[in-house]
């Protein structure tokens, strides 16, 4: 038998696998959803994905890497070590309006198909379960522990309106800031009161004017949490959480210094002590291996997935702790497309779009093609 012809045979059986365990797949993307958990959270999620890993005959530990939520999931011992990456927390209030519930049957999907026959392609597949995707940066959490080391590849699809092959994802900083003032009565005594609400308003006013003057593919994004708790009395507190990024790690530290600066602003103008806690590890902006890339497209292509040419471009400033991984490991992270447009991710209309019936095809596909892509890397 020639190699091309394993390959061919491999990729059926990839399918065929994935079309056995299609009920169990599409059941389990719908069970994720019904029961959203935030990112730290997913005692459920990552149990369900662990459960159905050990019935693919991976040897699965679930709480590794000082993470009570993570999952290592591993079968075969070839030279040749894949990494498929499930994520599974939601967001607050909307649910998985991300779409992560498509991406963790779609993790199990791809190692269930290439378990069974991992040694014979001689492949070590490792299924990840990667917590708090959402702002908690599980991924470079399990990076910095070794939960990467040693493999050759790293990949995992993501739910999106529309397909693409790669995602542009951004380098991204998100933190906590807080301001502590004085209180004081707003009518009788309003000069001893050291305001925590005006020291925000700077900031926001001096970040608004910043905007005009960074670059194309800079975003700063924030909400107040806290800013008072009644008129007559002069906020002795402050609270909000803020996203920053940039197109790469160099371009995200240099737009930090900005920012930092326009919170410190209002510190300086009001007289009140500035407080700022990270939320998770920066996000490093996310490099596709071209390579794989253009396998994995070859793949989907042939499940008959379409890569639209989109005008424009493919839209800029969304991020992901995949970047982190793509900066130490070759990896991908394509998009599937869901057919849902106006609806895109983060709005409660894709968290309805992520178990229709075009979800549950993108949750077997991205399957197929994660599976097809790990065994032409297995090729000789």
């Amino acid at each position: 038998m020639t190699a091309t012809v394993r390959i061919e045979n491999a990729k059926r059986h990839a399918a065929d696998v994935v079309g056995a365990w299609s009920d169990r797949l599409v059941e389990l993307s719908h069970r994720i959803h019904a029961n959203p958990e935030l990112a730290f959270e997913e005692t459920r999620a990552s149990a369900w994905v662990a459960e159905a890993l050990a019935a693919a005959d991976f040897e699965v530990e679930h709480g590794c890497y000082e993470l009570p939520t993570a999952v290592r999931a591993t079968a075969g011992t070839g030279p040749v070590h894949v990494g498929i990456c499930a994520e599974y927390d939601a967001l607050p209030e909307i649910g998985h309006a991300c779409g992560h519930n498509i991406i963790a049957a779609a993790a199990v999907g791809a190692g269930a198909a290439l378990a069974g026959m991992a040694d014979d392609l001689g492949l070590t597949v490792t299924v990840l379960g990667t917590p708090a995707e959402e702002g908690g940066g599980g991924k470079i959490l399990m990076l910095e522990r070794g939960a990467f080391q040693g493999m050759d590849a790293a990949m995992m699809v993501h739910p999106a309106a529309v397909e693409m092959a790669a995602m542009p994802g951004s380098a991204v900083s998100q933190f906590q800031v807080a301001y502590r003032g004085k209180p004081a009565h707003a009518g009788a005594y309003p000069q001893f009161g050291v305001n925590a609400a005006d020291a925000m308003t700077v900031a926001q006013v001096a970040i608004g004017l910043l905007r005009q003057q960074t670059g194309p593919d800079d975003r700063i994004a924030g909400i107040v949490t806290e800013a008072g708790t009644a008129a007559n009395i002069i906020p002795d507190a402050s609270r909000g959480g803020w996203i920053v990024r940039s197109s790469t790690m160099e371009g995200l530290a240099e737009l930090n210094q900005r920012v930092r600066r326009c919170f410190e602003a209002g510190a300086v103008a009001t007289g009140c002590e500035l407080t700022t806690t990270p939320i998770s590890p920066d996000y490093a902006d996310l490099r596709p291996d071209p390579a794989m890339l253009e396998l994995y497209r070859a793949n989907a292509e042939a499940l008959g997935r379409v890569f639209p040419d989109l005008p424009g471009g493919s839209p800029a400033g969304a991020a992901t702790d995949m970047g982190n991984v793509s900066h130490a490991v070759p990896a991908i992270h394509p998009m599937l497309g869901l057919d849902c447009l106006p609806a895109v991710n983060h709005q409660p209309e894709f968290t309805a779009a992520c178990v229709t019936p075009a979800a549950d095809k993108a949750v077997l596909d991205g399957a197929t093609a994660m599976a097809r892509t790990a065994i032409d890397l297995a090729r000789p």
